[in-house]
């Protein structure tokens, strides 16, 4: 198949586009212009890479050789803090992800597959795991938008016969992850033993390693599957507070852990608990244990330490 893969810089694109070139796929990857991540696109090998920033999504089509059999839509500005709220900003991802669809159409693609996220069911409080079917009920402007775009994404698709896929992704990590994430900044602290400010983290929390999360990716996009939204999640769901002592114990450190010491925010605590039985339907199953995922991020660290103490 040949994919295009918007965003290819993050994470999540990465991970999925490495996985799609060593089964044989051809890969368009779909970068801004001024990044400065291209250096990690030419690691992944040969991929025709576009550079295109979202608001010219509209005429992506002519900067694309020949056609696409699928697309995997992952570019999103403000994914984080205070820019969830942003509603101009939000409304623009929208807007222009919608732009883009047309000129998929162009291209022949026959499926797309979005970048969905947990944020668009909204809080979660209740301790039973969310299904795809819960109603969504977002109160951020990210998720607002991210439910917006599936909405009449999937009534376009429909109208042009395209299949419409939408992982929703609940909490990734790996070695490649923002810097800002809570397990990145716990490590980094832990690994200098720094005292490690956090709330009671007695919410129930599901981590999935990325690799286990490009599988199931790779999966969507090339396997005759049902359509809808189906989220990503290991399965296992423990208190926050499990993952913050597992990520003590294999550092080694002896960090001050203060749980309580930061109040939870005015909206509520939050569960980050998926059903992941849909997805597992498919024949998917995850394969890196916590404490597997956490060595190969701890890895990356140590070797970005030394590179940076080198340089």
């Amino acid at each position: 198949m040949r994919i295009l893969v918007t965003g290819a810089t993050s994470m999540i694109a990465l991970a999925v586009q490495r996985r799609l070139l060593l089964a044989g796929h051809e890969i368009v990857a779909v970068a801004r212009r001024r990044t400065d991540r291209l250096d990690a696109l030419s690691s992944l090998g040969t991929v025709e890479t576009v550079l295109c920033d979202m608001q010219d999504y509209g005429s992506l089509a002519d900067k694309v050789h020949g056609t696409v059999d699928a697309a995997f839509l992952t570019a999103w500005n403000g994914t984080r803090g205070a820019d969830r709220n942003d509603a101009q900003m939000q409304l623009d991802n929208y807007t222009n992800n919608m732009g883009l669809m047309p000129e998929l159409v162009k291209l022949g693609c026959k499926k797309v597959m979005t970048a969905g996220s947990q944020a668009e069911y909204g809080n979660w409080t209740s301790e039973r795991k969310i299904q795809e079917s819960d109603t969504p009920n977002p109160n951020t402007e990210y998720g607002k938008q991210k439910l917006h775009f599936y909405m009449d994404c999937g009534v376009f698709c429909r109208e042009n016969g395209i299949v419409l896929i939408e992982p929703r992704f609940f909490s990734l990590y790996g070695p490649d992850d923002y810097s800002g994430t809570l397990i990145m900044s716990m490590l980094k602290k832990m690994l200098e033993n720094q005292p490690c400010e956090m709330t009671q983290c007695i919410q129930q929390w599901d981590y999935l390693y990325i690799d286990d999360a490009a599988s199931g990716l790779e999966m969507l996009l090339t396997q005759e599957v049902p359509s809808g939204v189906y989220n990503f999640g290991s399965g296992d769901s423990f208190p926050l507070k499990h993952f913050v002592n597992e990520m003590y114990r294999v550092t080694g450190s002896a960090s001050d852990l203060r749980f309580g010491s930061v109040p939870y925010p005015k909206t509520g605590m939050v569960n980050l608990n998926p059903d992941v039985s849909k997805l597992k339907s498919i024949g998917w199953e995850p394969v890196v244990s916590f404490e597997q995922g956490l060595k190969q991020v701890l890895s990356r660290l140590m070797q970005r330490t030394e590179e940076h103490l080198g340089g």
